[in-house]
């Protein structure tokens, strides 16, 4: 697989489009940084660390709704294994005027883009949600 997050955020588009209530991936740190975003900014419920068919460490993702429709309207993937895309503090985009977030890997750690301009740091911008 070349792009893990991507995958991930598939999976999480996927899995709403056909109204699942929970969404299986492949764990990693940085998949489980991403998703510690997700949750804190209320897109998912949240996620618990688990085991596949295989014996193979897993997340399971409890996806949210708010009355029958998928609470994340848009997720696009910006970085890309082909195409990285790095911005400095006064660079990360904003997403529909505020109302969406970016998820930016910082050298402080994966954050969103509000808590990444709190903390004047910028990196790599690898998803928006809206």
């Amino acid at each position: 697989m070349n792009d893990p997050i991507g995958d991930m955020l598939t999976r999480i588009r996927n899995g709403q489009m056909r109204g699942k209530s929970v969404v299986a991936t492949p764990a990693s740190k940085l998949r489980g940084w991403v998703l510690d975003v997700l949750a804190d900014e209320g897109y998912i419920r949240g996620y618990e660390a688990t085991k596949d068919t295989a014996g193979h460490p897993a997340f399971e993702i409890s996806l949210k709704y708010y009355e029958g429709t998928p609470v994340i309207r848009e997720v696009k993937r910006v970085s890309k294994p082909g195409r990285r895309v790095y911005m400095g503090v006064n660079d990360i985009p904003s997403v529909r005027q505020g109302l969406g977030v970016s998820i930016v890997s910082t050298s402080k750690g994966v954050m969103s883009d509000a808590n990444a301009r709190a903390a004047k740091v910028g990196g790599e911008v690898l998803c928006t949600v809206f």
